[in-house]
């Protein structure tokens, strides 16, 4: 896989409202121009989740072209052809996907739903930090693969191993 031109990415849950939506703008920044980020849902939400935001407006990310959307957009013709698709949530990931033209490598990188935490605001703001330090953990190491050196069997494998990392950079 070159690097010349940037990759297209897509990260897909069933609402993307909340981890999609933060792993679009973590790998716009830690992507550094090599990677276009997109995400979208199965059923996505009216908004991005207003916390989501905030988090991710806290961490000096840009907000704007962040919507909640659904993957039609992504499966129609005219779409940006998909290098990766990356689901961050069981409920996408035991979904059928639309078949995506160019068979892009598929990886699930499963987490728990922040927006799904009830109780307090502290509670639920911790749930959305977790999950927010997880997926810059996950990227930070795919933005780090040597993507030019590695067949597309080894590149797989990498990504399945990276979605079982935890928000501290470890294995699960």
């Amino acid at each position: 896989m070159t690097e010349r031109t940037p990759l297209n990415v897509l990260f897909l849950c069933t609402g993307n409202s909340a981890r999609s939506i933060m792993a679009e703008a973590l790998l716009r920044q830690l992507g550094r121009g090599r990677f276009h980020a997109f995400s979208a849902g199965s059923h996505p939400r009216d908004m991005p989740h207003p916390l989501a935001l905030e988090l991710i407006r806290g961490n000096a990310l840009p907000v704007d072209g962040l919507r909640s959307k659904s993957w039609d957009e992504f499966a129609r013709p005219g779409a940006p052809h998909l290098h990766f698709v990356l689901t961050v949530c069981d409920q996408a990931a035991g979904e059928v996907c639309p078949v995506w033209p160019g068979q892009p490598i598929t990886a699930h990188w499963g987490m728990p739903d922040p927006a799904a935490v009830t109780g307090e605001e502290s509670v639920r703001r911790r749930a959305f930090l977790g999950a927010f330090n997880e997926l810059r953990a996950r990227l930070t190491i795919f933005t780090s693969l040597p993507l030019d050196k590695l067949d597309r069997l080894a590149l797989q494998r990498r990504l399945v191993e990276i979605g079982c990392t935890t928000g501290d950079g470890e294995p699960a």
